[in-house]
């Protein structure tokens, strides 16, 4: 069996003093590929070196964190968009509205988010995107740049019942499952159960939350297992589907440069 991390950060600098076996124990778990979405400026060049590193096995996304965006934003969205000439890219992100830790940018937040979506369709790339604390203004950027020319993924589900619903009507996203949904007390479980398999794509978000048994650790790609495992207990299916279902999603939803490796 084999799946694909969708979302992963594996060249952050946690990584630097076992990146080499970080790769290695991924790809002997069953771990074909890893789809690395950005962060800000400060990211990119290490970012690219990981994908040059290990060319069959790392693909990049572009795009701006929404908790980067700060007084300086405007520079930032320009050098990130000088950027999407440079490579191949399988996505723009990691973009979206993040309102967790603060309001204080959130006019900022929508434009860069907003300013991105019109590059994905621009370029016809798939968006990963972040929403925490603000799905409903999430959805309206999405409604006002054009759901019907956008497709992407709801990286790191954590929404509501109505939330999902209004993914599932949206037609063309779908959701990213982390390790979070194997946390005891999540009430992630219950909801993904409304969910289609085939709305499902699998994510570690490494180095962050490492599903249970590491809860607490540092994430990393071959951590995502457990989070399928996960998913084949909250479906009653074997493993298999799962990892062959969340395959065919990922190749469906994302441009995967890595398909002829599959």
């Amino acid at each position: 069996m084999k799946i694909i991390d969708t979302h992963t950060h594996i060249y952050l600098e946690e990584f630097e003093p076992d990146r080499t076996q970080v790769v290695q124990r991924a790809t002997q778990s069953g771990i074909s590929a890893v789809l690395l979405p950005n962060v800000d400026v400060s990211t990119v060049q290490p970012l690219f070196q990981l994908c040059d590193q290990f060319p069959e096995f790392a693909f990049p996304m572009m795009g701006l964190h929404p908790t980067s965006v700060s007084g300086s934003y405007v520079s930032q969205l320009k050098q990130i968009e000088k950027m999407l000439s440079c490579r191949t890219y399988c996505g723009i992100g990691e973009i979206g509205i993040d309102l967790y830790w603060s309001r204080q940018f959130l006019k900022a937040q929508i434009e860069v988010f907003e300013e991105q979506l019109r590059w994905s369709i621009g370029m016809q790339l798939p968006v990963s995107i972040h929403t925490r604390n603000a799905y409903n203004e999430v959805f309206e950027s999405i409604y006002k740049v054009g759901k019907d020319a956008l497709r992407g993924v709801f990286h790191c589900f954590s929404g509501t019942q109505e939330d999902l619903e209004e993914i599932k009507r949206l037609s063309n996203f779908k959701i990213g499952i982390d390790g979070n949904i194997t946390y005891k007390n999540s009430p992630l479980a219950e909801i993904i159960r409304q969910a289609p398999l085939d709305l499902l794509l699998l994510e570690t978000d490494a180095p962050y939350l490492a599903p249970v048994p590491y809860r607490g650790k540092r994430n990393e790609p071959s951590y995502l297992w457990e989070t399928a495992k996960k998913i084949a207990e909250i479906y009653q299916i074997d493993l298999a589907e799962v990892a062959d279902q969340t395959r065919k999603n990922t190749f469906e939803l994302l441009d995967a440069p890595f398909t002829g490796n599959e």
